[in-house]
């Protein structure tokens, strides 16, 4: 027995989809959006007394944490607001209002920095909390679409975020609202960042687990070769056998050490393939009659970024890693930083 398709179902769907319809609608939606993200940056003024200064001034001034909430699609982008000042050095978290009625509000103390995000500024779950809120003595940042509202009135400072009209065709579903929103957060976001002097650096200590992270926080000591896997050989061995020290390390080349551990040469593969068209008996030669005296190096407490961009000026795979006296205290190759995910 074959069922009928259901009423929405995609072979239904497909049959009315009008492509030139959903093109026209994705460019209106964008043009809305844009619209809305361009009307805010036009509501702020030059003036220390815009709304958006006080509230940079007040969050600056918060000793305590920056909490920010909302419900339904505001609470989604509360928590992106978040989520991106925490991210960028002023820490903060997310707060359920219906939660924050049973039980959560005892996160939030006196020192405290309150954004609370309602488009219509009339929440009720978000009302509930104002008030103790208030009490409290936290500092209360309104950001609403309608600077009349009950929530606006409260604040301490108020954002203006109302939008013209939604994206949705129907002018219900929030679309543009949302997205001045977030653009609202996003300026709160790096106003601060910039007034905290939040630095690159800064930004990868709070996402080590990312590629700036691992770029800016990885030093060459922890990726390179230390003790018995550093390939090295005095000046006066032969050259068959620091061939051999090459061979046993695996880093396609050796260092050449004086007495005192002090790097004063290295030799490559490569050396030794350009040496295989010049030279036809090896048997004769040392170390020091073909390897390359003062060698590039690089401290062990220098960033692995730093090496990557030693190997690409001077077009090499290797370096020796030497302490402040020029003693060999390790060895790296290109595959080890990329192993490390620093390139």
């Amino acid at each position: 027995m074959t069922l009928p398709d259901a009423p929405n179902s995609p072979k239904t769907l497909s049959a009315s989809f009008d492509a030139g319809r959903a093109l026209k609608l994705a460019r209106s939606t964008l043009q809305i959006e844009a619209d809305a993200i361009n009307a805010l940056k036009n509501r702020i003024s030059d003036s220390s007394d815009d709304p958006f200064a006080k509230a940079i001034a007040l969050l600056l001034g918060c000793s305590g944490r920056v909490v920010v909430s909302g419900i339904g699609k505001s609470g989604h982008i509360a928590r992106k607001i978040a989520a991106t000042l925490s991210s960028t050095g002023t820490p903060a978290l997310f707060i359920h209002p219906a939660e924050a009625a049973h039980g959560d509000l005892g996160m939030v103390t006196e020192h405290d920095a309150f954004i609370a995000i309602s488009n219509s500024g009339e929440t009720a779950e978000l009302m509930a909390i104002v008030p103790i809120i208030k009490r409290m003595g936290a500092t209360l940042i309104a950001m609403t679409g309608k600077p009349e509202s009950a929530l606006a009135q409260l604040a301490n400072v108020h954002l203006d975020v109302a939008v013209a009209q939604e994206a949705c065709p129907l002018n219900l579903a929030p679309t543009a609202s949302t997205t001045a929103t977030l653009a609202m957060g996003d300026a709160l976001a790096v106003a601060l960042l910039d007034a905290r002097g939040f630095r690159e650096e800064d930004f990868a200590r709070s996402h080590p687990g990312g590629a700036l992270g691992r770029r800016l926080l990885t030093h060459v000591r922890d990726v390179m070769r230390s003790g018995e896997a550093i390939p090295a050989v005095t000046a006066d061995v032969s050259l068959s056998v620091a061939l051999l020290e090459i061979t046993r390390k695996g880093i396609a080349m050796t260092a050449v050490v004086d007495e005192n551990f002090h790097a004063v040469g290295v030799f490559t593969d490569g050396d030794l393939r350009r040496l295989i068209e010049q030279v036809q008996d090896f048997t004769k030669l040392t170390i020091a009659d073909v390897m390359h005296a003062n060698p590039h190096t690089i401290s062990a407490d220098q960033l692995a970024v730093d090496a990557v961009q030693m190997m690409e000026q001077y077009r090499i795979n290797q370096l020796l890693v030497t302490d402040a006296g020029g003693k060999l205290v390790g060895a790296l190759h290109i595959h080890d930083l990329t192993r490390a995910k620093v390139i």
